[in-house]
């Protein structure tokens, strides 16, 4: 065990702004994990997202993605804002509000193992270099790592009933991000759920996407809805959007661990003074020209100003058609 590189590595991390850091010892998930993955994805609760269901075995063995693997080193960086776009305009989620998360968290990490002098892990098929220094991959969901379970494995906190990584007494508003290493470290322990009965991020579902002790239901999840569904919205969806227009935020903001969060202090996270104007007519009158240049490096992108002016659209076509039913 490396305490003196472990110890370097948590050092840095926090230098770079990322809130907390974990090492975990690689190796295939445990038996309740695959169980849950095996049935989350034979019942195909993923809903169009084929790609879920490729590479099982690797997100059940991170080994499988990196020869010689033996610690994964988990990050979290927080992204909470200092202010929120009004309750009553249209709501993205807070992810969503500044830089794409995946460029801005995967630069910190190639900035931390350049300057721990770790050298690139040799793509598959490639003869392994003979070298003193320890070998990395670095991931920010961007493959088939079980993000969530190796951040709880890390110790960095526990997985609520929301399916959120919860870091105590600072909430689950937090990118998570993972440094792959071939070289033993010092482990840190997991910790207990502290989520106890408390039902508030299920009860406050609208769709019940969420529910105890079972995989959530992606077909029925607002943030799945809204940005990867490449169709319509169903109608039963369509009536429980409410403002959300790329992402929902609800059961964090329930979440009685994210009334201890503290505003992020990156920088790229920091929502621009144009989106935080937007009203519903703005939204509803949003050209592609001003799309582009008001998520310029957003990860909202990935809805496309299609998918984004469908969300409005559908919000708007039920709100009419609730206020026809209402009139005499």
């Amino acid at each position: 065990m490396n305490l003196k590189l472990s110890n370097d590595i948590k050092a840095e991390a926090q230098r770079l702004g990322f809130f907390a850091c974990g090492i975990a010892r690689a190796e295939r998930v445990d038996e309740a994990t695959q169980e849950h993955v095996r049935s989350w994805l034979g019942d195909k609760k993923y809903a169009g997202m084929e790609y879920m269901n490729n590479n099982t075995e690797k997100r059940l063995d991170p080994r499988l993605l990196m020869p010689g693997l033996k610690s994964i080193v988990s990050f979290a960086i927080n992204y909470t804002p200092h202010s929120f776009i009004p309750e009553n305009e249209y709501q993205l989620a807070a992810y969503a509000y500044g830089l794409d998360y995946h460029d801005v968290v995967k630069a910190k990490l190639r900035q931390l193992a350049s300057n721990l002098h770790f050298i690139p892990a040799e793509p598959e098929g490639e003869p392994i270099l003979q070298t003193d220094q320890p070998r990395f991959r670095i991931f920010c969901d961007t493959a088939p790592v079980l993000e969530r379970y190796w951040a709880a494995k890390a110790g960095l906190g526990w997985i609520g009933k929301n399916r959120q990584l919860i870091i105590p007494k600072a909430g689950s508003m937090f990118f998570l991000a993972e440094l792959f290493l071939d070289v033993e470290l010092e482990y840190d322990e997991p910790m207990e759920s502290r989520c106890g009965r408390c039902r508030l991020c299920l009860d406050a579902c609208p769709t019940k996407a969420i529910k105890e002790n079972t995989e959530m239901d992606a077909a029925l999840c607002i943030s799945y809805q809204t940005i990867e569904n490449r169709n319509d919205i169903s109608t039963e969806v369509a009536s429980k959007l409410s403002n959300n227009i790329y992402g929902c935020d609800i059961c964090l903001r329930v979440c009685p661990w994210n009334r201890k969060s503290t505003p992020t202090t990156i920088e790229e996270f920091y929502p621009k003074a144009e989106l935080l104007a937007m009203t519903k007519e703005s939204w509803s009158n949003l050209t592609i020209e001003q799309y582009q240049k008001l998520f310029k490096g957003s990860a909202v992108k990935r809805a496309k100003y299609s998918g984004l002016m469908r969300n409005i659209k559908t919000i708007e076509q039920y709100e009419h058609s609730r206020n026809e039913e209402r009139t005499p």
